[in-house]
């Protein structure tokens, strides 16, 4: 990190007495000529305020804290504003006998009046009268205003008597909050001074409990809106959870209930330790210089920490990589880390509020009244006890004791559906480091933890208790090193604890049955599973494996056999957490990456699984995992996949296992499509001789009711032109299922592909069948831009789709539409290396190829161009998204229906494929489009 500079006094930044000269030259050179003494004014302004922002710009780059940054910025604006209105007051609009009428009295409000600005914050300007307004007056304010916003400024402004002012504070929490932190700047100092005595005797006095009340609930709303975790990977610095208006919050709430109290010594009051006060200070100047990073990089009132900032403003402020630990992680998981302080911070002063009776009861508005009586209720366990519906303990001896009782406090809560009072939170924060070794290896200890883990009422939330408190992480290093972990990708919305804690959530969740319409398949299975411990356990550790030795899984493998020998596991049970997390990913790449049809996918899964057990606790773990990535990641789609991939596994573990299995397979799909052709020439005849052409396989992913509308379709396509489409909405898969019949051709996937696309469509999955008679069936599963069904709610949508399909089974071009960009900007942000992986072994009749890169509009239908330019066949496509990176699967043939073997092809395809996913989704620069051309041709040679 840079080295901090000492602070930099204003009058070097911003000469006040020299501006004011400046400005009262600029008005005498220009006497008689209005419009020439105020463009000579602006210049001068401008010229200050580029000055003072820069000279604070240059500082903060050299290491200067956020504070001192924000305060410098107010300071330079002060002055800014305050030499305006003397130039206004004097030189444009004199009162040459001023009235009482005509005194003025300019105060900043809000966080402005507060001294600390961002580089491009509003400023708040509230214009004291001492009654109506006067021409003078209303002349003045123009003036300004007008000359303000020519400076960039944006404003917000009022004109007000004393009068006004109280009246408006007592009946909006808004206006009363911006006039709590109401600033002189310039003007009357008799109308400032009353308006201050009169704000505190007439409005604060006596209203503190209504006002903890409001600021509350406001905080409470702008978390729901500005997302309700502190660890999104995308934070709002200014109004996110764990952010500036957070901690604004507790001065706001601290000033108001010691009213003319400075904020220094608000700060003294008994109401933090030492080591707290220190630690909000830290929190306020971090922010503060994460905030005006932003400001100044984006040259905008930027508040989010978007991805594509996160890198730059790392570096910006000091941070480098560490081993494998990249600069942007180590900067983030030092800002979830503060924003976990903060709501620690936050914690404390509610226990003050308690001390005060401000606040005296764990929810609803009448928690704030102040005068009730505290109602003390003794339980059966020696040391807590319960206060106004909250479990406190006696003191820290409590913890000093005993340590275990640092977890039994979470337990007991639990259990009791009680909240934490927040002096005992704030004890067992403080007392987490007796959490030793020693503690962490004792068996009651252990007992204690697993069943707030697997067993409790809502883990989620105490273990999100004991994460703030530090507690978890002391009892489980494993976890404490993922603590505020960034993930820095697109894909998930959560640091690494947050997205683990809600995954545990999700598992209580189907435990509990409260998800049975999502998930009906887990919700089924989840009473079948043996060891409940071993499921929540895998998951709680399932990711404490990011960034270690040797990739995710074997170091997460070694961390969870860590964890569980200290917790006292038996063997058998350590080496079955240890299993479900080095393969906690398997299931979702087999479900989403390869063909579930193919009895090679069932087969291999089933030899990795091994036994029914794991495949129940690795169906509920890969449901949580995939649930708490993110908002919108899972969908019908997926838990469609997961199903077959089930239902299929546990069918051959009914059967055997090896190569029985997979004989078993096959015959089970023979013994299908032969019953499903009798069935269907019972059902239609004119549908026999289409059932009779088609593959084996085509009868393992529809059924014959399917098979019917598939045939009539086919005839449909033969008397009208040669293709023929429908379209229908899967509601199960969250989808439109689109079938194209055709003759079969060079390239069709490929029109069709680029016909959805064109479209707007994401094809999420594909199916390609060839009758013996050369018709094409082809399936494909589209979802549009947001990831629900295409067209579900645009009828005409689908039957435009169907329409350009047809049109392009035909070989008649498409028009493209216009698409949005939409994440391509932050996509930027990413480097992403293309990986093409061709795999013989993965299927018993095609070669898989699995190309994954940069995703981007249209790259599904660049990849199987490519391959059809190669001479092969398509025969399944398997599409899937994880934030900036798409990984797209398909199964091949060569022109006679083999696998690709000849090595010679094999790295043709490979380059080939790899320059498609380096190029841009625009038109690439000459030398990468001629790379692609020369890599195309030699794969057709």
């Amino acid at each position: 990190m840079p080295p901090r500079l000492r602070p930099t006094r204003l009058e070097y930044v911003v000469d006040g007495v020299r501006l004011r000269a400046q400005l009262t030259t600029a008005a005498l050179e220009n006497l008689g000529d209005e419009q020439a003494q105020r463009r000579a004014a602006l210049e001068v302004l401008k010229s200050a305020l580029f000055r003072g922002r820069m000279i604070a710009k240059e500082r903060l780059e050299n290491g200067a804290g956020g504070i001192e940054t924000a305060r410098l910025l107010s300071g330079v604006t002060d002055e800014v504003v305050s030499a305006l209105y003397d130039f206004t007051t004097v030189h444009i609009h004199r009162a040459r006998n001023p009235t009482e009428g005509e005194r003025l009295a300019l105060m900043a409000v809000g966080g402005y009046g507060r001294g600390t600005l961002a580089p491009f914050s509003d400023i708040d300007l509230l214009f004291v009268r001492p009654y109506k307004q006067t021409a003078h007056a209303e002349s003045v304010i123009e003036y300004m205003l007008y000359a303000l916003w020519d400076l960039g400024f944006k404003v917000g402004h009022a004109s007000r008597t004393v009068e006004e002012c109280i009246k408006l504070s007592r009946e909006d929490f808004t206006i009363r909050t911006s006039i709590l932190e109401a600033r002189r700047l310039t003007g009357d100092p008799e109308l400032a001074q009353e308006l201050v005595r009169r704000f505190q005797a007439d409005v604060v006095k006596g209203t503190g409990a209504e006002f903890v009340a409001a600021k509350l609930k406001e905080r409470d709303d702008r978390h729901a809106r500005a997302g309700a975790s502190r660890y999104m990977v995308e934070p709002n610095v200014k109004e996110g959870k764990g952010g500036l208006r957070d901690l604004n919050t507790l001065f706001w709430i601290a000033q108001y209930l010691h009213p003319g109290e400075p904020i220094e010594k608000v700060m003294q009051l008994e109401m933090f330790t030492g080591r707290e006060v220190r630690a909000f200070i830290r929190a306020f100047d971090f922010l503060w210089a994460v905030r005006s990073h932003l400001h100044f990089t984006t040259g905008r009132p930027e508040e989010r920490l978007t991805f594509d900032m996160q890198p730059e403003i790392a570096r910006r402020m000091g941070y480098g990589d560490r081993g494998d630990n990249p600069a942007v992680e180590r900067f983030m998981r030092h800002y979830f880390l503060i924003a976990k302080e903060v709501g620690s911070l936050t914690r404390v002063f509610a226990a003050k509020l308690e001390a005060e009776r401000v606040k005296s009861e764990p929810r609803g508005i009448s928690r704030l009244l102040p005068g009730r009586r505290t109602k003390k209720k003794p339980l059966d366990v020696k040391g807590f006890h319960e206060v106004n519906g909250r479990l406190a303990v006696e003191g820290r001896e409590v913890f000093e004791q005993d340590p275990i009782n640092l977890l039994r406090l979470f337990k007991i809560a639990d259990a009791r559906n009680l909240d934490l009072h927040p002096d005992a939170f704030t004890e067992a924060s403080r007392a987490a480091p007796l959490i030793t070794s020693a503690v962490r290896r004792d068996r009651h200890a252990a007992k204690v933890f697993l069943s707030i883990l697997a067993h409790g009422r809502d883990p989620q939330r105490t273990l999100a208790l004991m994460t703030e408190a530090g507690v978890l992480g002391r009892f489980v290093p494993e976890y404490g090193r993922i603590v505020a972990q960034m993930q820095f990708n697109m894909y998930h919305s959560y640091t690494v604890d947050e997205h683990t804690l809600r995954a545990v959530g999700v598992i209580a969740d189907i435990a509990a049955g409260r998800l049975a319409e999502d998930h009906p398949l887990a919700v089924q299975v989840m009473p079948l599973i043996d060891d409940r411990e071993a499921l929540f356990l895998a998951m709680l550790l399932h990711d404490t494996g990011k960034g270690g030795a040797g990739g995710q899984e074997k170091a997460g493998a070694r961390a969870a056999r860590q964890a569980c020998e200290r917790l006292g596991l038996e063997r058998s049970r350590i080496e079955l957490v240890a299993w479900l997390v080095e393969h906690h990913l398997v299931m979702s790449d087999y479900a989403q990456k390869r063909d579930v049809s193919d009895p090679r996918t069932v087969t291999d899964f089933a030899r990795i699984v091994e036994n029914p057990e794991r495949l129940r606790l690795l169906l509920v773990l890969t449901v949580a995992d995939i649930r708490a990535v993110g908002p919108g990641v899972w969908n019908g789609w997926k838990g469609q996949l997961m199903r077959e991939l089930y239902m299929a596994t546990e069918a051959v573990f009914r059967g055997g296992r090896g190569s029985d299995a997979a004989a078993a397979l096959k015959r089970h799909h023979e013994n299908a499509a032969y019953d499903a052709r009798i069935a269907i020439a019972r059902a239609d005849p004119t549908a026999e001789s289409w059932a009779d052409a088609m593959e084996d396989a085509y009868y393992t992913a529809f059924d014959p009711r399917e098979v019917v509308a598939h045939a009539a379709l086919s005839r449909r396509a033969a008397a009208g032109g040669g293709a023929a489409a429908d379209c229908r909405v899967v509601p199960e898969r969250n989808a439109v299922e689109v079938v194209i019949a055709a003759t079969d051709r060079p390239r069709l996937f490929v029109d069709l592909a680029e016909a959805v696309t064109a479209l707007g469509g994401n094809i999420v999955g594909a199916r390609v069948f060839t009758s013996r008679t050369g018709q094409a069936l082809d399936v494909f599963y589209v979802q549009d831009v947001t990831g629900q069904a295409y067209g579900a709610d645009n009828p005409r949508g689908l039957q435009r789709l169907a329409e350009a399909l047809e049109a392009a089974g035909r070989g008649e071009s498409v028009a493209r539409e216009a698409r949005r960009s939409g994440d391509q900007a932050r996509m930027a942000a990413f480097a992403i290396t293309p990986t093409v992986v061709l795999d013989n072994e993965a299927s018993e009749t095609s070669t898989v190829v699995e190309a994954s890169g940069r995703d981007r509009p249209g790259l599904l239908a660049a990849l199987a161009r490519t391959i059809s330019d190669a001479g092969l066949s398509i025969l399944s496509a398997h599409i899937d998204g994880y934030g900036e990176r798409a990984v797209d699967a398909f199964y091949v043939t060569g022109p006679d229906g083999e696998k690709l073997s000849d090595a010679r092809k094999r790295n043709a395809l490979k380059n080939a494929l790899e320059a498609v996913l380096e190029a841009e989704d625009a038109a690439p620069p000459s030398g990468r489009r001629a790379n692609l051309q020369r890599a195309r041709a030699s794969v057709a040679r």
